[in-house]
């Protein structure tokens, strides 16, 4: 059963900085593409980033040069630094893992596995 926790969000003004982390257990995360997505009220879920099992990295282009996604596979553990933050970066963030296939921005019907969310709040 593979599992995913994310952890690391909270509320921050505008220009702050957050790193999330997602903690996967029940698979080896070197093998699989991960990604981070978020979910404004009112919104359709959005890819953020993905990495793959090779390193490449993909963005959406409204966080190009503020977030940047990253991996520990020894510690089967994805991260999301997020700098430069703005109103707008507002929602639940998810991450997920095995991709069925590699689209930039990352697609959320391409991910089989979830995490639960944590919320990010970024105030003006």
């Amino acid at each position: 059963q593979v599992q995913l926790v994310e952890s690391g969000g909270g509320s921050v003004q505008a220009g702050g900085s957050l790193r999330l982390s997602c903690t996967a257990s029940g698979y080896t995360g070197s093998s699989y593409c991960m990604g981070w997505f978020r979910q404004a009220p009112g919104k359709e879920r959005e890819g953020v980033a993905a990495i793959d099992s090779d390193g490449s990295t993909s963005y959406v282009d409204s966080v190009k040069g503020r977030f940047t996604i990253s991996q520990d596979n020894a510690k089967n553990t994805l991260f999301l630094q997020m700098n430069s933050l703005k109103p707008e970066d507002t929602g639940v963030y998810y991450c997920a893992a095995q991709c069925a296939r590699w689209r930039i921005p990352p697609q959320p019907e391409d991910f089989t596995y979830w995490g639960q969310g944590t919320q990010v709040t970024v105030a003006s």
